[in-house]
C-alpha cells in the first residue's frame, strides 16, 4: 500500500486559507472527503491530497513523499494566516468493503470505497488498487501525477478534483483556458498492452514518440499519449500497444 502522511490544519483561517490555495471547493468537506491539488502558479502538478473536516480543524492525506515539500510550499503560503500545521499522528484506513461507521467515500470513483484516518496502521486488505486504477484511469502520485503533469489532461474533473465555479486559486488561469480549449492534444488514456514492457517505457508510434507507458495490470495499462500521433498500433520495447476506450474521444 503507497505510504501516506496525514497533516492536520487547524485555526481560524484554515479553511479560507485552503480555498485560496486548492483546485476544489473547500465548501465541500462539509458533506465529505474532498480531492484536490496544488499547482504552481503556471498550473503544473505540485501535489494531491484528501481534506476531510475534523471537528475545528481539516485533516490532509498526501503521499508520504510529498509531505515534506508540501508542509514547506504551505507555510511558505501562510504568511500571516492564522492557520498551523502540524502532524495528525494517524494512519490512513482503506477498502473496498462494506464501508465501517468511521469511513467517507472516496470522492473519485465510487469502487475505489473508503477512506478512515485511526490511530493504529493498517495490514494490507488485498485489493488490488492498480487493477481499479487502470480501469477507470485514476492517476496515482509520482506515476502518472508528476511536476510535468497538467491536472485536465489526467481527468481531475472527471475525479471530481478540480471546480470551474469556485474562484481563485494558484495555478487557476492556466487550468481554466485550458477547460475551455476545443480538444486535449496530450493526456491520460487506457491501453491494452501485449508483451513485456515496464512502467516509464517510451512509446513509438512508427519512429515518433507517441507518449509513455505508465501503470499496468494485465493485459491493460494507462498510459501518457500525444493523441495525434496515434494511428494504429504502438510500440513499448517489444510490446505492442493499442489505445483503447471512450478516453479516444478527446481526439476526435
Amino acid at each position: 500500500m503507497t505510504q501516506r502522511r496525514i497533516l492536520r490544519l487547524s485555526g481560524p483561517d484554515t479553511r479560507d486559507f485552503l480555498q485560496g490555495l486548492t483546485t476544489n471547493d473547500i465548501k465541500k468537506l462539509d458533506h465529505g472527503l474532498v480531492y484536490t491539488a496544488i499547482l504552481t502558479p503556471q498550473g503544473k502538478y505540485l501535489a494531491d491530497f484528501f481534506l476531510k473536516a475534523d471537528g475545528d480543524s481539516v485533516l490532509l492525506d498526501v503521499a508520504a513523499e510529498l509531505g515534506d515539500m508540501l508542509v514547506q510550499r504551505l507555510s511558505m503560503y501562510k504568511l500571516r494566516a492564522a492557520v498551523e500545521i502540524s502532524d495528525a499522528e494517524l494512519f490512513l484506513h482503506r477498502g473496498t468493503s462494506d464501508a465501517p461507521d468511521d469511513a467517507l467515500p472516496d470522492p473519485r470513483h465510487a469502487d475505489l470505497g473508503w477512506r478512515a484516518y485511526r490511530d493504529v496502521p493498517q495490514q494490507d486488505d488485498g485489493t488490488d488498487w492498480d487493477a481499479i486504477r487502470v480501469a477507470h484511469m485514476i492517476p496515482q502520485t509520482g506515476i502518472e501525477l508528476t511536476s510535468d503533469t497538467f491536472i485536465l489532461e489526467v481527468g481531475f474533473e472527471r475525479l471530481n478534483g478540480v471546480d470551474f465555479r469556485k474562484g481563485c486559486y494558484v495555478g487557476q488561469e492556466v487550468t481554466a483556458r485550458m477547460k475551455h480549449k476545443t480538444e486535449l492534444r496530450k493526456g491520460l488514456a487506457q491501453v491494452s498492452v501485449s508483451g513485456e514492457a515496464s512502467t516509464g517505457t517510451e512509446l513509438l508510434a512508427g519512429d515518433k514518440p507517441a507518449g509513455t507507458l505508465l501503470t499496468r495490470s494485465g493485459g491493460s495499462a494507462l498510459a501518457y499519449l500525444r493523441f495525434d500521433r496515434v494511428k494504429g498500433p504502438m510500440r513499448a520495447g517489444d510490446a505492442t500497444v493499442i489505445w483503447t476506450g471512450d478516453d479516444q474521444n478527446q481526439a476526435s
